[in-house]
C-alpha cells in the first residue's frame, strides 16, 4: 500500500512538471482560476455567515 502511495505521488509530480514545462501559460491559467474558485468559495461562505447573524 505504502509503496503505491509512492508510484502514485511521483507520476503525478512527473505528470505536473511535464505539464508545466510543455504548456506554462496555460498551467498558469488553470491554478489562477483554482485560486479564483477558491477565492469565490470563501467570499460566498462569508456572506452566508453574515446572512446567519443578521
Amino acid at each position: 500500500m505504502v509503496q503505491t502511495k509512492k508510484v502514485v505521488l511521483w507520476a503525478l509530480g512527473i505528470f505536473v512538471a511535464y505539464t508545466i514545462i510543455h504548456s506554462p501559460a496555460r498551467s498558469a491559467e488553470l491554478v489562477q482560476i483554482g485560486f479564483e474558485g477558491i477565492s469565490d468559495a470563501a467570499k460566498n461562505i462569508g456572506e452566508f455567515m453574515t446572512q446567519l447573524i443578521s
